[in-house]
């Protein structure tokens, strides 16, 4: 982490603003709804896999999906591909269709069947010796697709091909970690494994406080992020980061005010 940001400014800033109160509008908050962690990994997959565009238009996307899912779990459990198809036939988000939706499902469907949950499936490709969470993702992503039979697909990024994964990533902090914004439920991945969600957003912020230097928004610049935040926070690499994303998003919070604090010089 570089000298010039005090780590005690990300801590007011996480004291501040890391709360349920300010969770509002964010897809995160529909997990909150699902006490049964069967029912919330599927859920958080969902809600992260159409987490892109503005933020009213995925709420509603995303509630689209779970009004047809009493529970998500047992909703899939009595699923076939076919009623899948035809339960989400008339769904549509930005470029996601229905079919491809109902192919996600399936894929999860699938997944749970064979390991007993989404958990199982992700700890099963997870080694003591992995610095953080890529490979498994690279392989959990592999078998949630393999239903797409290498057709295009933009639900499920995968590390292989050098995004950043800022969705599934996202997926991944908000089971992983717990606290009173993340619901957790994953005790199985250790948080310090998990890379930063990284978006357009936080790569600028990322850039101004001088955590990359990389000019794209990447796996790998994403990794060197996870990794200065790794140098304050070795167990939580990611506990700051809904707190930063804060920046911009809320009308009480000015970013220039918050990086002049970490003594970032502004141009």
């Amino acid at each position: 982490m570089p000298e010039t940001i005090p780590q005690r400014n990300l801590c007011e800033l996480y004291e501040t603003y890391n709360r349920r109160e300010f969770v509002h509008p964010d897809p995160l908050e529909f997990l909150y709804d699902y006490q049964d962690l069967r029912d919330r990994e599927i859920v958080g997959l969902v809600a992260s896999s159409l987490a892109y565009g503005g933020v009213r238009q995925i709420l509603k996307g995303v509630k689209s999906v779970l009004e047809r899912m009493e529970s998500p779990h047992s909703f899939l459990k009595d699923s076939s591909r076919e009623s899948l198809i035809r339960t989400f036939k008339d769904f549509k988000y930005r470029f996601t269709t229905g079919e491809e939706l109902a192919g996600m499902l399936y894929g999860i469907k699938q997944v749970v069947e064979q390991h007993g949950s989404l958990q199982a499936c992700f700890v099963n490709a997870l080694r003591d010796d992995h610095e953080t969470v890529i490979p498994a993702l690279t392989e959990f992503v592999k078998e949630l697709s393999a239903v797409f039979e290498s057709r295009p697909r933009s639900l499920l990024p995968s590390p292989a091909a050098g995004s950043a994964c800022k969705r599934v990533n996202l997926f991944l902090r908000w089971m992983v970690r717990r606290d009173e914004v993340d619901p957790g439920g994953w005790d199985d991945v250790p948080a310090s494994k998990l890379i930063v969600p990284l978006d357009t957003h936080m790569h600028r912020i990322s850039l101004q406080l001088g955590l990359t230097k990389r000019k794209q928004a990447n796996l790998r610049a994403a990794c060197e992020i996870t990794a200065a935040f790794r140098g304050i926070e070795p167990e939580d690499p990611v506990r700051y980061d809904f707190a930063l994303t804060r920046l911009g998003i809320r009308d009480d919070l000015d970013p220039r005010e918050f990086l002049k604090s970490c003594n970032v010089i502004l141009s």
